[in-house]
């Protein structure tokens, strides 16, 4: 079952609900605005690729509901329904990075009949998503020369087929080696919020027929400290132009560990995730979540007290000092990040 499904036949878009994996694998449709919203805030569509392909799709049903044979009008229209898109998650750059670039390309045609307009909207959507699984191949090929057959591999968060397309990002060269007979060990933190490590990434690779152990995201010291782990490929959301990185809460806390015991950490993402204009990790906004994920959510019964006070990021940033090496798919990045990003760039 594809993450993300158009059906060109009846204009309707599908996504697979991954708030119910890993128990149930189920479709949904988006057809509203509000339903488009609602399944990236969410967490229904996740994964940072995933969001911008989601999106690039979403504007383009929407552009479908748009009646005018205004150009202009139409263009005015389609933007107000990307910044409404926009609006969802802060912090993943792709979500608005695909936005801009369906509006773009209705503005630069805006003097086309709307039914053309349309047209071209769809098939840039199909390119965004046709480029992110070429990306992903490519990624997965530049990560799988950073390990060793026989490995110990630390993730944390999710960043495979689920939250891209095809192989993933930082999943990719671990599927990819799998796929040819290369044996690694994986250890999967849970991962909050939601925890996408224990229902999403130990549910790919147990799938796919690797070797995964779930851990919860304060064993990661320990399984380091035993000497099980080679290296910590994890996503990203964000990339500033030092090398800062933003992805689920707990990866700073990977970092560090992973710098501690001498061990490489990889931060493995499409170069939409970088964020040029975004100098550090600091300027980087980090999305607020709702408490009651932390408190009741995925329990029978709470499991803290009513009225106490949560604070529930969904990310936070590590460091570039941490960072061994960004894998893009147009190759491996080291530091200083400030020229390698930058170059990425340049041609």
């Amino acid at each position: 079952m594809d993450n993300i499904r158009y059906d060109e036949k009846t204009n309707s878009l599908y996504i697979v609900d991954q708030t119910l994996l890993p128990n149930e694998e189920k479709e949904i449709l988006l057809e509203t605005a509000e339903e488009m919203y609602d399944a990236i805030k969410l967490l229904k569509v996740r994964g940072a690729p995933a969001i911008g392909i989601c999106a690039a799709y979403c504007l383009y049903v929407l552009s479908r509901k748009i009646e005018t044979e205004s150009g202009q009008d139409f263009c005015a229209k389609l933007e107000k329904d990307a910044d409404y898109l926009n609006s969802s998650r802060p912090t993943a750059v792709n979500l608005s990075w695909a936005l801009k670039r369906m509006v773009a390309l209705a503005k630069a045609n805006s003097a086309m009949p709307v039914e053309d307009i349309c047209s071209l909207l769809l098939a840039e959507a199909k390119a965004i998503h046709n480029e992110d699984i070429e990306m992903c191949r490519k990624i997965s090929e530049f990560g799988l020369t950073l390990v060793k057959d026989g490995d110990g591999i630390l993730t944390h968060c999710n960043a495979g087929p689920l939250a891209t397309s095809r192989y993933g990002t930082a999943l990719g060269p671990i599927l990819l080696g799998t796929e040819r007979g290369m044996k690694f060990h994986v250890f999967a933190d849970e991962t909050r919020p939601l925890l996408q490590g224990a229902r999403l990434t130990s549910y790919e690779l147990y799938k796919a027929g690797v070797d995964v152990t779930l851990i919860c995201d304060n064993m990661a010291n320990t399984v380091m400290k035993n000497g099980w782990v080679q290296a910590c490929f994890v996503g990203c959301d964000r990339v500033a132009a030092n090398g800062d990185t933003a992805n689920k809460i707990g990866t700073c806390g990977v970092a560090v560990l992973a710098k501690h015991y001498g061990i490489p950490l990889y931060v493995l993402g499409p170069t939409s995730t970088i964020d040029l204009n975004c100098k550090t990790g600091a300027d980087i906004e980090i999305e607020q979540r709702n408490p009651d994920e932390i408190k009741t959510m995925f329990y029978s019964k709470p499991m803290a007290p009513a009225g106490v006070k949560c604070f529930n990021p969904a990310f936070d940033v590590t460091d570039h000092e941490l960072i061994a090496g960004i894998v893009t798919q147009k190759g491996i990045c080291r530091p200083p990040y400030t020229e390698s990003l930058a170059a990425l760039f340049k041609d």
